[in-house]
Formats: structure tokens, C-alpha cells, sequence
């Protein structure tokens, strides 16, 4: 019976500790937290946003090109299917959003996800060693051999690292990983924030906890459009975040560091400029007292009027019987293409998951086992792979999780 080393019990350490349990292995997970899936917790708000429905090619290619082309072996290997299966059957209900999100059915939380999952890992006999902190490898020559947690060595046949990334430290997830592999060789990719909120420049505290529903951000360099997405924006104390700020944050953060990037945000995107334009006219038309506030107001919630109405240079108690076409054009535009400032910066520690880590083509996509180092498997977000928002980043660590399993547990 081989022995199999996890290190990290998050979501996909514990797909691959309960993968080669299932195939005999004798498994011990070195988790250094109290408890396993810390990060998971806070997915989704802490509603835990399980995976996205969409079919496995579809949710490759929600991934760059590259990212997708390694995980395309790993999905087809375990499904966002084969995941919920493992909930269904245990008791925990989902449901799906319109956009393809699939979280557990209310009144299910992040955390009965991480219980299941918990019992899913002890239920196959796994070990699970809590407050244990992996201080080193033990390898040599170029063959790993365990871990080392301060004086104590853990030895086994092959060690899986799971350790996650390095957003949200008090999670547990500091990048560890990541400093051991690159001692041992492997090449670690630029890290960069993902999923992560924006700070602004001029940010406006005291729109903080106010939400845009819909709208469509964009982020653009001299110009230059570099990334949208159309979700639910949120004011904050010292920026924006929401879905789909958290969707911009990656090319944002890659930009940031040589390039000022300015956000805007279209909050009528279902409406064209002319459309709007035409719009407004005819309530000009057949109602010559509205104010130009009014106007505005089913489009922009009220603790944001007086802002809306700075940015457009607007009088916001103009009437419309008053209201001159350059007036009108500004106020559409505004609405079209609200300019919210610069960013001041993309914090990494505060993303859902990180960009960057281990260079792929140092992991083989069909077994997850490093090309450097002999009976070590890399799983999860260790991986320079960093998806969409959606349940995206938990299928990939799924499948890696349950790829790297599967191979180390068979592996002779």
C-alpha cells in the first residue's frame, strides 16, 4: 500500500487525498490550520459558489488559452457534474443561477460545504494532521521523499502539494509552496492579484456599501480598452469590488504596474447612446418640469445622484423644458461611460485567488506530476492558473486535486 503525502487540505487537496484513499492509499493531509477548506469559506461570500454549470469545454475556455489547454486533460477527468455528485449525495441540494453559477440551496453555506467535504476525507480513512505547518521538503536527488514540519519528517512514496496561493493570508494560503518548489527548481510565474477588488485614486467613502446591479465595467489604458465584464459593481471605502470588478482585477493588476488604468462603468448597457438619447428627449418633451436629477434617478441609486450630476456637469435641477442638447449629450454619456478614476492599486492579498505560481509546462497536464522532481504532484492554485469569477477556480481545483490522486496513488 503506498503512502501518500497531502500538503494543504483545501479543495483540492482534499479531492486528491480522498482520490487515492479510494484507490488504496494509505493518505495524511498536513493542514496547518485548525480545520480544513478555510478558504473555501469565504468563496462566494461565503456562500460558496460550488463550481458553474456550463459544459467542461465551456468552462476551459473561460480560461487563457494556455490555462485551458493544461486543464482540458483534468476536466474531462473529473466534471463539475462529478463534484456535485459527491454533495448530492450526501445530503446538500444546489441550485443554479442565470448566469451559470451553481451555489448549495439556501439555507446551505461555505461552511456545510467544508463539513461534507471534511467527513467526504475522514469517511476513506485519510489522516488528517491539523496545526501542522510544512516547513521544508525533504528531497534528494531530484526525487521527493516528504515533509518537514519544524523537527519531525514525514516521510512517504509521493507528496501532493496543495497549498493554494497567497490572497487572504489568515486563511492559511501565504505562499509557501511557492518558495519551497522554487529552492527545489521549479520556475514560479509573476504573481499577480486575481479576483480581487480595485483601490482608487479618489475613491468616495461615503458611497461605501452602495451597488450598481448590472452594469458593465470596463477598464481602459490611455484610451484603450483592456477588459469588461457585466455584473453587479460595489462601492467601497477605498474603491470599488463586486463580481465584476473582481473579473477586471487580473488584466487591471497586469497593467497597473507599468500604466495608469482608469475604470468606467456603463450603467444602462442595454440601451444604446441613440436609444437613451431618445428616450430622455421625449420625457423632455412631455414633461417640460422634470428636473435633469429626476431623469437620471431610475438609473443611478439616490446616495450617488449629486456625484452622477458632478460627472456630468450637469445642473441637477435644471428642467427639461431648459435642458440643452450638450447638457442632455453629457448626462447620456455619463450614464454610457461613467469615468469612476484611476486605480491605485490591486491588492493581492485580498483576491480570491492569485495569478502566477507554478510555471505549467513544468507540470505534466495529464498526471499533474512535476517535471522536476521525482513522485511530486502539484494541484490547485500552486498552479500559474487563475480563472474567471463563477466557480471557475474551485472546478479547476477540483479536477487537478482529483487528477493528482489518481496518478500519485497508481504511480509504481
Amino acid at each position: 500500500m503506498p503512502h501518500i503525502l497531502v500538503i494543504g487540505g483545501g479543495a483540492a487537496g482534499i479531492i486528491a487525498a480522498r482520490r487515492a484513499a479510494d484507490l488504496g492509499a494509505d493518505v495524511t493531509i498536513l493542514e496547518k490550520n485548525e480545520r480544513l477548506g478555510t478558504k473555501i469559506l469565504i468563496s462566494g461570500g461565503g456562500k460558496c459558489n460550488l463550481t458553474h454549470s456550463g459544459t467542461m469545454d465551456s468552462v476551459r475556455k473561460a480560461f487563457r488559452t494556455n490555462e485551458g489547454v493544461f486543464l482540458n486533460p483534468a476536466f474531462h477527468a473529473f466534471s463539475n457534474e462529478d463534484f456535485l455528485k459527491i454533495l448530492r449525495s450526501r445530503g446538500m441540494a444546489d441550485y443554479t443561477r442565470p448566469d451559470g453559477r451553481i451555489f448549495p440551496v439556501d439555507p446551505g453555506t461555505a461552511k456545510d460545504v467544508v463539513a461534507v467535504l471534511t467527513r467526504y476525507v475522514t469517511e476513506a480513512g485519510v489522516q488528517v494532521k491539523y496545526n501542522h505547518a510544512v516547513t521544508d521538503l525533504i528531497i534528494s536527488d531530484g526525487r521527493i521523499k516528504g515533509a518537514r514540519v519544524d523537527d519531525r519528517e514525514f516521510r512517504a512514496d509521493a507528496t501532493i502539494i496543495s497549498t493554494g496561493g497567497s490572497s487572504y493570508p489568515a486563511t492559511g494560503a501565504t505562499g509557501d509552496g511557492w518558495r519551497w518548489l522554487a529552492a527545489a527548481g521549479h520556475t514560479i510565474e509573476p504573481l499577480r492579484a486575481a479576483l480581487a477588488p480595485l483601490y482608487l485614486k479618489t475613491p468616495k467613502p461615503e458611497w461605501s456599501g452602495v451597488a450598481l446591479r448590472g452594469p458593465v465595467v470596463r477598464a481602459r489604458v490611455n484610451g484603450k480598452e483592456i477588459a469588461r465584464w457585466k455584473d453587479d459593481l460595489l462601492f467601497t471605502h477605498r474603491g470599488i469590488s463586486g463580481p465584476s470588478t473582481l473579473a477586471i482585477s487580473r488584466a487591471v493588476a497586469e497593467y497597473a504596474v507599468r500604466e495608469p488604468v482608469k475604470v468606467e462603468v456603463d450603467c444602462v448597457p442595454d440601451q444604446p447612446f441613440e436609444m437613451l438619447q431618445t428616450d430622455f428627449r421625449d420625457q423632455m418633451k412631455y414633461n417640460p418640469r422634470k428636473t435633469t436629477v429626476s431623469l437620471v434617478a431610475p438609473y443611478i441609486p439616490a446616495r450617488l445622484l449629486d456625484g452622477f450630476m458632478l460627472s456630468a456637469d450637469a445642473d441637477p435641477e435644471l428642467r427639461g423644458a431648459h435642458l440643452p442638447t450638450k447638457t442632455l449629450n453629457r448626462i447620456v454619456n455619463t450614464l454610457k461611460a461613467w469615468n469612476l478614476g484611476e486605480v491605485q492599486h490591486v491588492p493581492l492579498e485580498r483576491g480570491e485567488v492569485v495569478a502566477g505560481g507554478v510555471a505549467l509546462a513544468e507540470v505534466d497536464p495529464r498526471t499533474m506530476l512535476s517535471r522536476k522532481i521525482e513522485n511530486l504532484y502539484l494541484c490547485g492554485e500552486v498552479l500559474d492558473i487563475a480563472g474567471p469569477v463563477g466557480g471557475y477556480n474551485l472546478q479547476a481545483a477540483w479536477s487537478t486535486g482529483y487528477v493528482a490522486g489518481s496518478h500519485a496513488a497508481s504511480r509504481k
